[in-house]
């Protein structure tokens, strides 16, 4: 959709108003801040509340039936008492053991040497790895998390050669991009974002239009619900820059043919927005389907602390045994004094006793139902309770900790099929930015890109030594082969290379020349029979019999051969 052109336009979208109410439910999960809850399950922003969600949902009926009205973080406290609920952050735990997962390493990217020459191929492929350097990881990873957390990201390409000689990543979260697909792909974006307003009461808003080789600029000024009047770049301080680098209509010709975003979802489908229109390749989140969950376990926890205030012992005493501070001014209890006068009364059990008051803690109940629902959400948003450090300590050897973190890995190569074609988009769009505009040399767009990701479980080198070892005295293994087995991540020159490098090293140790059993070269292992004995050395007449033999026609030499 193009930019707006009438000051009444609702902004943003009526037709993204449901998807942006789920992220920002999940957002509130993923920040674990307990007004942003109360706020989305009983405040005055309360999802329930969402007029065009109820319209096309009946979220009255539907939401009341799967017990949403009845959250636990929707409840009001009790008259007279202060808000003591507490929050188990296991939600952004998930999003963060996510983004672990896929890009605790850098994934490998090559260049297909088919699809340029050797040369090229080389000096593009090392440029990639420019890209993908502890920043553009770190952002990736950024990229990721969010994604686990909100259901999808875009990620958008930016150069500015006074700042890095190169183009780097910008990761927009999803509520800030308005995209237009076609054919399931994304044709064009709107990304926007608000601006310091300059006076109460007006929101400045700045939206950038991406059709592929152009990006168009406006500023607008309007309210919380409407875009309002488009104003011209340099009427706000934080736009002057734009004016200066786009033409009278706001336009910037990027000289690429190709949008400079990518969406980058976190998996699919979204079970979510089954029949929402414009909404199935977004992307579904970690915590789709298991809120109620994630709420059940706060509810708990909050329950435990709770037992524990209640828990804490008391003494309920007789007016008659405190300490009178004179007529009027009240009595008190000194529970450190040591040595008191006793009472002289007829029945030392009576109402007049000392009465202690000491509640039940559930610590066994409350501890055994949190760890059944962490183990329900974990299993629920696809992961193993291992990679969360549960189920005791860590496994020996690699192959029990893969089967250990079984559920996790299948989610992570679930994930991996999805980020991998966004990547490649990505850096193929960075590729044409570093080429058109940061004058890169040796860089060839067109290339095709493979990229692998490393193996989650790296394999115990000890038993990788064994299985080496047990090859080659089979015989069933060559050294290519075994240096592959030993350094995955090689391409084939890097392995040939080290191959070369073994034979050398083989060469230069090998036995010297009649000495099959290297001893030395035939030289005694006993110092004091070097010079006193005259033998002759070991193989010394072994050859000369073979030099006779060959003189005498080689017979016996065939025949000893």
């Amino acid at each position: 959709m193009p930019l707006p052109t009438t000051p009444n336009t609702v902004w943003p979208p009526p037709h993204l108003e449901i998807p942006h109410a789920d992220m920002d439910m999940w957002r509130a999960w993923y920040s674990g801040d307990p007004n942003h809850l109360a706020a989305v399950y009983g405040g005055v922003a309360a999802y329930t509340r969402n007029g065009t969600a109820r319209e096309f949902f009946d979220v009255d009926r539907r939401r009341a039936t799967t017990g949403e009205l009845r959250m636990f973080w929707g409840q009001d406290p009790s008259p007279g008492q202060q808000a003591a609920k507490l929050h188990v952050p296991i939600a952004s735990d998930i999003a963060e053991v996510s983004a672990n997962l896929l890009w605790s390493d850098v994934p490998q990217v090559t260049v297909d040497v088919d699809s340029t020459d050797k040369a090229t191929a080389k000096s593009t492929q090392a440029q990639i790895g420019r890209y993908l350097d502890d920043r553009g990881h770190a952002k990736m990873r950024e990229a990721a998390e969010m994604a686990a957390g909100l259901s999808n990201v875009y990620l958008r390409a930016v150069w500015d050669t006074s700042l890095r000689p190169r183009p780097w990543t910008d990761v927009l979260q999803p509520e800030a991009v308005v995209p237009t697909w076609r054919w399931g792909a994304l044709a064009e974006a709107i990304v926007w974002r608000e601006l310091v307003p300059l006076k109460d009461g007006e929101v400045w808003r700045l939206l950038e239009y991406h059709v592929p080789g152009m990006i168009e600029y406006g500023v607008y000024r309007g309210d919380v619900g409407t875009i309002g009047q488009r104003m011209e770049l340099d009427d706000h301080p934080d736009t002057e820059y734009l004016a200066a680098r786009t033409d009278s209509l706001g336009r910037q010709a990027t000289g690429i043919d190709r949008l400079l975003i990518t969406h980058m979802p976190n998996i699919l489908p979204n079970r979510a927005w089954d029949g929402v229109p414009h909404t199935a390749p977004l992307g579904r989140s970690d915590y789709a389907g298991i809120e109620q969950t994630m709420d059940a376990l706060d509810e708990v926890w909050t329950s435990w602390l709770r037992d524990l205030r209640l828990g804490k012992a008391m003494v309920v005493v007789p007016q008659s045994m405190l300490d009178t501070d004179g007529p009027g001014a009240g009595g008190t209890y000194d529970l450190d004094r040591e040595v008191r006068v006793a009472l002289n009364m007829l029945d030392d059990g009576g109402k007049d006793a000392i009465t202690q008051i000491q509640f039940k803690i559930r610590v066994e109940e409350h501890e055994a139902t949190a760890k059944a629902l962490r183990r329900q959400i974990l299993s629920s948003a696809g992961y193993s309770a291992q990679s969360f450090g549960e189920e005791g300590s860590v496994a020996v050897t690699a192959t029990e900790v893969a089967a250990r973190k079984e559920e996790s890995l299948s989610t992570r190569g679930t994930k991996i099929l999805y980020q991998r074609p966004a990547l490649v988009d990505h850096l193929t769009t960075m590729m044409m930015i570093d080429v058109r505009h940061c004058k890169a040399k040796g860089v060839d767009p067109a290339a095709e890109l493979t990229v692998s990701w490393p193996q989650a479980v790296q394999p115990d080198p000890e038993s990788v030594a064994r299985t080496l070892s047990l090859l080659d005295t089979a015989g069933a293994i060559s050294t290519f082969m075994k240096v592959k087995m030993r350094e995955p991540s090689w391409d084939d020159t890097e392995v040939w290379e080290e191959v070369q490098r073994i034979r050398e090293d083989q060469r230069q140790t090998a036995a010297p020349a009649g000495d099959p059993f290297n001893t030395g070269g035939g030289e005694e292992l006993n110092d004091e029979d070097d010079t006193d004995d005259d033998t002759p050395e070991a193989g010394a007449d072994e050859g000369q019999d073979e030099a006779e033999e060959e003189e005498g026609g080689g017979s016996r030499g065939l025949a000893a051969a």
